[in-house]
């Protein structure tokens, strides 16, 4: 099961938050999407918000009496192309009707766009993509802020895999875990991104699901979802080859951070593209309340953000990363390549970032990577102080084969695997 969110574009008084559910298979067919969607619009109707509910289109289309082993390769084609049109003008009926209600709106939609690529064979899908006009920075980064796959039964809870009594599935263990793996990758490159394995229980993967749509939401769930998800942080000595990496999606990030009335606060602009095609963000982190820091993360347009520059605190500098996202061992990771022009200290720099609830034991880190040590909590490392011209005079302290060999600073080619 995965899950997306979207904001709006527009500032409003009333959050908008849209959240796409792509279900594998978890104790029974549909067990997982009936729960975890009912679970969770359950929750944000306790809550006081509107709650609006997108059913899976392909459901709709195969039930219809469509067989994938009676079309030919064009008829396949056009059926997912039809049916990627589809979707988007359900979700777009939604999204409108959440832009007019009046209060707080959750609108969850059972799959997304994305999910029609893992589908089509690579050059079905550029030819699909350059048919249509679209783009994928704008259908899966745009579309939807944030995407949450609920890894399938059929990796780690075999036990509860079954297709008993689905009128539209039929695929035993390897091609539940094929099917996966596809579409999990078609939304690697989203810039909020989380995987939930099935490392626990049915109940706490459901609260973990919820717990990180607050988290992106700045809502305090106190002790009704307990979980101990955090990012965590890595310093990596140089950057491996490229054949070494899982399929991959690359990014140009670009960091700015903005005045702001209280030194206590801090708020920051991003600018995150592929392929000339850009989305922007408006960060904001408010002063700690009951120990706690929270960030509210708005979706903004290019007219905003060049409004927003306005405001750039020039006590800090620009950052320019190259953004590599990846999933390894069913954990979504991205890497930073910090690229010039950069503060010095920032000349070379790679850190690994994950968010995860597993213990410093558990976390296995990708085992082609010379990582040189954890960072998380280091405060050289967080980005503000990186980006602050007067907070560090040199680089954070490094292995001696990378600041000294003289080379230069590792680069990340445009290619995708």
């Amino acid at each position: 099961m995965s899950l997306c969110i979207l904001l709006p574009l527009t500032t409003s008084l009333h959050f908008i938050k849209v959240v796409k559910i792509e279900v594998c298979n978890y104790f029974r067919p549909c067990g997982g999407k009936t729960t975890g969607q009912s679970r969770l619009a359950t929750f944000f109707e306790n809550l006081g918000w509107k709650v609006y509910r997108a059913q899976e289109t392909a459901l709709v289309l195969m039930s219809g009496g469509v067989k994938f082993s009676e079309l030919s390769g064009e008829e396949a084609y056009k059926f997912q192309e039809n049916l990627i049109k589809t979707m988007l003008q359900i979700e777009n009926t939604f999204f409108d009707l959440a832009q007019s209600c009046q209060k707080n709106c959750l609108v969850i939609c059972d799959r997304g766009v994305m999910d029609g690529s893992a589908y089509l064979p690579p050059e079905d899908w550029a030819r699909m993509k350059r048919d249509n006009g679209w783009n994928e920075v704008n259908m899966r980064d745009n579309r939807y802020n944030q995407v949450i796959h609920m890894v399938s039964a059929a990796f780690g809870a075999e036990e509860f895999y079954t297709c008993a009594g689905h009128k539209t599935r039929s695929e035993g263990l390897d091609l539940a875990r094929h099917l996966d793996k596809i579409t999990a990758q078609a939304w690697v490159g989203h810039p909020y991104y989380d995987v939930v394995d099935n490392s626990v229980d049915f109940e706490e993967k459901i609260m973990r699901m919820i717990n990180s749509v607050c988290n992106r939401l700045g809502i305090d769930a106190s002790d009704r979802l307990e979980t101990n998800t955090r990012k965590r942080k890595f310093l990596v000595s140089k950057m491996p080859s490229t054949e070494k990496f899982p399929p991959f999606q690359d990014f140009t990030v670009i960091h700015d951070y903005l005045v702001t009335p209280s030194r206590k606060m801090q708020a920051r602009l991003r600018k995150r593209g592929q392929n000339g095609v850009w989305t922007y963000t408006h960060t904001i982190r408010r002063p700690e309340i009951n120990q706690q820091s929270v960030e509210l993360r708005m979706a903004i347009n290019i007219k905003d953000y060049n409004i927003l520059q306005m405001q750039r605190d020039f006590n800090h500098d620009t950052i320019h990363k190259q953004r590599r996202c990846f999933l390894w061992e069913n954990q979504y990771f991205q890497m930073d390549v910090y690229m010039e022009p950069c503060p010095d200290k920032c000349k070379g720099l790679i850190l690994l970032e994950t968010y995860t609830t597993k213990s410093v034991e558990e976390l296995k880190v990708p085992d082609f990577m010379n990582i040189v040590k954890e960072v998380t909590d280091d405060p050289n490392y967080s980005m503000f102080n990186l980006s602050l011209k007067d907070c560090l005079t040199g680089s954070p302290t490094r292995v001696k084969s990378v600041t000294n060999s003289g080379a230069a600073p590792p680069t990340v080619n445009g290619e995708h695997s």
